[in-house]
C-alpha cells in the first residue's frame, strides 16, 4: 500500500516541480534582464540617466548597466545594438550630424524634455551681449582669446567651431576639457568676478547657481530652442516591451532636471539624488509607468 500511495503522489510532485521551474524561469527572465543605458558625463545626462535607472530598477524590476561614453560612441552604440537606449539626444541642431549618420539604424522613441538651449554663456556682470562683441580687442584680451569648452566630439563643440568661423573669431582658442572642468572654471571666475566665456546649455545647474546669460547669436549658429529625445536600438520594443513603453512615456521638464542636478552639485551622489527625486514625484513617475504591470 505504501508503494502504491507513493506512486500516486509522484505525478503530482512532478507537475509541481515543473510549475516551480517555470515560475522561477519566469521570474529570472524578468529580474535578470539587463538594460544598457549609454550616456555622456554631462550634468544634465547624469541626472536624467540616473532617474531612468532608478525607475527601471525599482518600478520595473530590471537591472541597469550604465555605459559612460562620449557623444559619438553613445550614438554608435545604440545604432549597433551594443547599448539599448539613451535619453540624451539633443535635436534638431546639436546632434544633427549624429542623427544623419546613425538615424536609419536607431528608433527615435520620443521627446523627453522640451525647451533646451545651447550657446556661448558668460556671467551677467560682463558688459557684452552678443557673440559679435567677442571681436572687441579689449574683450578678447580680457578673455585671453579663449573659450572654455567641454569634451571633444560634443555637438556644442562642433557648433562653437562653426561660430568661431562665422563670427570671424579665428584668433580665439576653443579649449577642450570636460563638462565638469568647464563648470569648475566658470565657478572660479564667477566667484572672483572675472571675465570668462564658456560653451553653455540649459538645463544646467550652473544657470540655477550663478547669474549667467547667453550671448546673442544673430547668425543663428546654435539654432533655436531644442528638445532632448530618447533613442533606442532597433528591436528593443520586441525584446523588452515594458522597458520600451516606459522609455516612450518618460517626459519631464527642465525644472525637474535642474532639481536633480542641483542636488548632485550640492554633494549628493547621482544615485541618491535620483532616488530622492523619484520618491518625491510619485505622480509623474506613475505617468511614466502607466500600463506596465511589472
Amino acid at each position: 500500500m505504501k508503494r502504491t500511495h507513493s506512486m500516486k503522489r509522484r505525478p503530482l510532485m512532478i507537475i509541481m516541480l515543473l510549475l516551480a521551474v517555470i515560475l522561477v524561469a519566469g521570474c529570472s527572465s524578468n529580474n535578470n534582464s539587463t538594460v544598457k543605458l549609454a550616456y555622456v558625463a554631462w550634468d544634465s545626462e547624469i541626472a536624467s540617466t540616473n532617474v531612468v535607472k532608478e525607475v527601471l530598477e525599482t518600478k520595473l524590476g530590471v537591472k541597469v548597466e550604465m555605459l559612460q561614453v562620449d557623444a559619438g560612441p553613445m550614438w554608435a552604440g545604440i545604432a549597433d545594438g551594443s547599448a539599448d537606449a539613451m535619453v540624451a539626444a539633443w535635436l534638431p541642431s546639436t546632434h544633427a550630424s549624429y542623427l544623419e549618420k546613425y538615424g536609419k539604424d536607431i528608433e527615435d522613441v520620443g521627446v523627453n524634455l522640451e525647451g533646451t538651449k545651447t550657446g556661448l554663456a558668460v556671467p551677467a556682470y560682463m558688459d557684452i551681449n552678443s557673440i559679435d562683441d567677442l571681436k572687441n580687442a579689449d574683450v578678447a584680451s580680457s578673455l585671453n582669446q579663449t573659450i572654455i569648452g567641454i569634451e571633444p566630439g560634443a555637438g556644442i563643440m562642433t557648433a562653437t567651431e562653426k561660430a568661431l568661423e562665422a563670427y570671424g573669431l579665428s584668433d580665439y582658442t576653443l579649449l577642450e576639457s570636460s563638462s565638469a572642468a568647464m563648470a569648475q572654471e566658470l565657478q572660479k571666475a564667477f566667484d572672483k568676478n572675472e571675465p570668462i566665456v564658456v560653451t553653455g546649455w540649459t538645463p544646467h545647474w550652473m544657470f540655477a547657481n550663478m547669474d549667467l546669460k547667453y550671448l546673442d547669436d544673430p547668425q543663428n549658429v546654435y539654432g533655436g530652442a531644442e528638445q532632448i529625445h530618447t533613442m533606442a536600438r532597433k528591436g528593443l520594443q520586441e525584446d523588452m516591451p515594458d522597458v520600451h513603453k516606459f522609455l516612450s512615456q518618460f517626459k519631464w521638464t527642465a525644472e525637474d532636471m535642474e532639481q536633480v542636478m542641483v542636488k548632485i552639485q550640492g554633494g549628493q551622489s547621482p544615485e541618491e539624488a535620483a532616488k530622492e527625486w523619484v520618491e518625491s514625484n510619485e505622480a509623474k513617475v506613475n505617468e511614466w509607468t502607466a500600463g506596465i504591470s511589472a
